[in-house]
């Protein structure tokens, strides 16, 4: 028989998933970047804004101008002109001169500040009167308050967001080198397994697991390849994996990594070239039989067949790997993570570490973590979970009201 399960812990298997190289580079437009990892840093080439703007509409000034100036005591300020925007201004103000101005208009020479203009008064065409007082720079950002030349503006390894897209855009990048999209090839093995428009005979199940883990690829900022169903045959397996290193940085099979004559997983990963063998069960549940091989420099992942099991395995291993793979420096585990109270006693045992599926409850403006029961072949308990809770393989279980972090699956970030 074959030996089986030399069980890591999981830590060990973060460990072996985050020593894979991230793919290559390709540079793409800046309108095609959000979410992509940046591949190198950006550095600011020129100062932001570039001039001094006012942020308000009003009136620039010289801030002397204004000073003691009341309701009861009001300056009064010749108008000697307005600001076009988008223009340098064409005017110089000296004390007691005012120019009309909008929000992100060009302070003209020898103003150092901007009248708001719900604190003036219009006398004539040419006279205001200024009712408070403003203090130099008062409603004005300075040439290089945004960003100053030689600044560094995004890191490598950051994941684009609308903010970093705007940075991009404020320094004129209309395109932008990122880490390639990983490749992830998957398929399911079964003869149980039949596509999701059949009708289901007796013994037979839908593939749920191969469009789950594609929708949890993408989410992760992979590219699918699809490669369907294969059925409990060694030689089968082995072709279509074959065929799927030739295309795809990853490859990801669900089922046939458990004990059983028929599940032929793990001999097709040791029977690919250059295979090293990482992972061969976690100390988790749900998805001890986990498997994880280094072809070359492409990585074969075997995840449980039941549907719970190969999405909790993703979301706490394979998803900070294709984070690695995609060049992200910082993964993004910690922002996904939100403080709730256990709302009944959880049992665990020493040597593995659990992940129990969670609903999140406000109760009396507290956030409370309900613990959803159910089996790893069960896809209601996923549906009703926001996210997990994870019991450390030394402890014994949790207690009625401690308060625990609840990992939200990737749907929570955008609502569910």
């Amino acid at each position: 028989m074959k030996e089986f399960f030399k069980v890591v812990t999981l830590q060990e298997a973060l460990q072996m998933a985050g020593s894979f190289q991230p793919v290559g580079t390709e540079t793409v437009p800046l309108t095609d970047a959000t979410g992509r990892v940046l591949a190198s840093d950006i550095v600011s080439d020129a100062d932001l804004p570039g001039f001094r703007r006012s942020t308000m509409d009003g009136f620039a000034v010289q801030a002397a101008s204004t000073f003691g100036a009341s309701e009861s005591s009001p300056a009064l300020l010749e108008v000697i002109g307005s600001i076009d925007m988008g223009t340098e201004a064409s005017i110089s103000l000296g004390p007691g001169k005012a120019a009309r101005i909008l929000t992100g208009g060009m302070l003209p020479p020898g103003a150092d500040a901007v009248e708001m203009v719900e604190h003036t008064e219009e006398i004539d065409s040419s006279t205001i009167e200024v009712t408070r007082t403003v203090a130099p720079e008062q409603h004005v950002v300075a040439a290089d308050e945004d960003l100053a030349q030689g600044d560094r503006v995004v890191t490598s390894g950051c994941r684009l967001g609308a903010q970093e897209i705007g940075a991009l855009a404020a320094l004129g990048m209309g395109e932008v080198e990122v880490y390639k999209k990983p490749i992830v090839a998957i398929l399911s093995s079964g003869d149980e397994v039949v596509p999701v428009e059949s009708s289901l005979g007796p013994g037979q199940v839908r593939d749920v697991n191969s469009h789950s883990l594609s929708a949890m690829v993408e989410a992760s900022g992979g590219e699918v390849h699809r490669l369907g169903i294969v059925r409990d045959d060694f030689d089968a397996l082995l072709s279509v994996t074959r065929e799927a290193l030739t295309v795809a940085d990853t490859v990801l099979v669900s089922g046939g990594s458990s004990v059983g004559s028929r599940d032929h997983t793990i001999g097709v990963a040791s029977a690919l070239p250059e295979s090293n063998i990482l992972i061969h069960g976690v100390a988790v549940r749900p998805g001890k039989p986990t498997i994880l091989a280094r072809i070359g420099d492409q990585a074969f992942w075997g995840l449980p067949g039941h549907v719970a099991s190969a999405m909790v395995v993703f979301h706490i291993l394979v998803r900070p790997f294709l984070e690695c793979l995609s060049g992200e420096v910082v993964q993004g585990t910690e922002r996904r993570r939100v403080p709730a109270k256990l709302s009944r006693n959880i049992a665990s045992v020493h040597g593995r570490t659990d992940f129990v599926r969670v609903r999140l409850e406000e109760r009396n403006h507290e956030l409370w973590a309900i613990p959803i029961l159910g089996k790893s072949g069960l896809i209601r308990t996923m549906i009703q979970a926001d996210g997990l809770v994870e019991i450390d393989m030394n402890a014994e279980g949790l207690e009625q009201g401690e308060e625990v972090w609840v990992d939200l699956w990737q749907n929570q970030l955008h609502g569910k």
